[in-house]
């Protein structure tokens, strides 16, 4: 499965914890991030995840645009609802083209808990059936 993994600036250390506690999930994965999210996973983990750019230097239209073209089958996205974010229409047309393309999107700890073990268990299997 291909994973997009997502943190706003408030939210990085609480993925650095996800991604550490479930990294022996996270490894039989092909894993995908924003630059400084992924940045952060990788040294504190280990894990290999390809990079795309920042969220506010368009990393959120390009993870977009992975899943307009199927390329993308899980996204982790740990939002900070209390702070205001300058790139806030990018992770609106994320969030709904999960939605139109059927994309399992967590948005905080505990839907991303619900989807790791649904990957574990083989549950979200279903792009590969």
């Amino acid at each position: 499965m291909r994973i997009a993994l997502i943190a706003h600036d408030k939210k990085k250390d609480d993925m650095i914890q996800f991604a550490t506690a479930y990294k022996f999930i996270l490894e039989k994965h092909e894993l995908y991030a924003t630059g400084t999210t992924g940045a952060k996973i990788m040294e504190a983990t280990g894990l290999s995840i390809n990079r795309f750019q920042s969220g506010p230097l368009g990393g959120d239209q390009q993870i977009g645009a992975y899943i307009a073209e199927n390329k993308m089958d899980v996204i982790i996205f740990l939002r900070d609802p209390l702070t205001a974010q300058p790139h806030e229409p990018d992770v609106s047309a994320l969030m709904r083209l999960c939605d139109v393309y059927g994309v399992p999107l967590a948005t905080n700890m505990g839907t991303a808990e619900i989807v790791i073990r649904g990957l574990e268990s083989g549950l979200l299997d279903w792009r590969a059936k």
